[in-house]
């Protein structure tokens, strides 16, 4: 039987690096005694940022009023449009921003009152490359855990690079690294410290497809393991495949966080794609619905599943004169619902402008 040690309440750092786990098995370290760890691994409450303005440019309102919670263990993504907010948000967390107002807790403890423990429970992989291009890949993840007061016989820098496909590359420099492999690096440098909450933002730009697979197998691992993952990308269907629940965030605001198979219900459409026996020389005009051309001489039909149905669409098909070769229904995805979220109200300014 494993020793379990209790240190719930130990400071974070140094020797007690370990201390947001809560109980901690000595033979399993991210499988804590669960009755000791919270119930989510990040909530943040009314948090605001406004940047101060100039005497070129009026103050800029970057988040209003946020309200966010992310379950502990979740695979949790956060989407939305440039200028959205979401990196402001993220920076905060991690202690690089300074909010306005509101409140935000990291694995329970305040961002405010604990901060040094609180981001301890992070490991930030963003956006930019950020790298000493004169260290190997191995020495980078030396002197990062060396920052976090990890004890050398507790490091894991072979592990993480073995694990990131950068074990032939240990002793190269940094410089001479693809930038899919320094990107690898930086998910490597966030892990040093064995944190149980992982930020990615952004982290498959620039990277090739298989490195992207593989990136994407140890970050599953890692969830698996019980590690919470928060997860920013502009890649829409792999946010879709890996994310069991997506926050968008659009002009400093959340406008949707739902699981994601209930956020893809959220439009009750579907589309019928029907190809017909013989070329058209122009789309059909039918009744009660429109038709929108498709490649290879296919027209698409879009309708409310409250209020039509397939066998409407097919009739008025087939009352506008069309043989039916084939037909494909289609339900909305991703990005049909981050696209009528955030640009759907002509109402509002484009979420991209100022």
């Amino acid at each position: 039987m494993s020793s379990v040690i209790d240190i719930s309440d130990a400071p974070l750092g140094g020797g007690g690096r370990r201390a947001y786990l809560g109980r901690l098995s000595t033979e399993s370290p991210r499988m804590p005694d669960s009755a000791a760890l919270p119930v989510n691994a990040i909530e943040v409450r009314g948090l605001e940022k406004t940047y101060a303005g100039s005497k070129k440019a009026p103050p800029k309102v970057a988040l209003r009023g946020v309200d966010l919670v992310i379950p502990r263990g979740s695979m949790f993504g956060l989407l939305g449009p440039n200028g959205a907010g979401k990196s402001t948000l993220i920076n905060i967390l991690a202690g690089v921003v300074n909010k306005t107002g509101g409140t935000a807790e990291i694995w329970g403890r305040d961002i405010d009152k604990q901060p040094r423990d609180a981001r301890a429970a992070l490991g930030v992989v963003p956006q930019e490359i950020v790298a000493d291009v004169f260290f190997t890949p191995r020495e980078a993840l030396e002197v990062q855990a060396g920052f976090y007061g990890v004890p050398a016989n507790e490091r894991r820098s072979d592990e993480l690079l073995a694990a990131l496909g950068l074990s032939d590359k240990a002793h190269a420099y940094v410089r001479a690294l693809s930038g899919g492999m320094k990107r690898r690096l930086m998910v490597a440098k966030a892990l040093v410290h064995n944190p149980p909450i992982l930020i990615l933002d952004e982290p498959t730009a620039g990277v090739d497809v298989e490195l992207r697979r593989q990136l994407w197998e140890y970050v599953r691992r890692l969830n698996a393991e019980g590690v919470t993952i928060l997860l920013t990308t502009h890649y829409l269907e792999e946010a879709q495949e890996l994310c069991d629940t997506i926050a968008i965030m659009n002009r400093g605001e959340v406008v949707a966080c739902e699981p994601t198979p209930q956020l893809l219900r959220r439009l009750d459409t579907r589309n019928v794609v029907v190809t017909p026996e013989g070329a058209l020389k122009a789309l059909p005009k039918l009744k009660g619905f429109e038709a929108v051309a498709r490649p290879n001489g296919a027209f698409a039909v879009t309708y409310k599943k409250g209020q039509s149905s397939v066998e409407q669409v097919l009739a008025a098909v087939r009352a506008a004169g069309v043989t039916i070769a084939d037909i494909v229904t289609e339900d909305p995805d991703l990005e049909d619902v981050f696209l009528a979220l955030t640009y759907g109200d002509e109402s509002q300014v484009s979420p991209t402008k100022d």
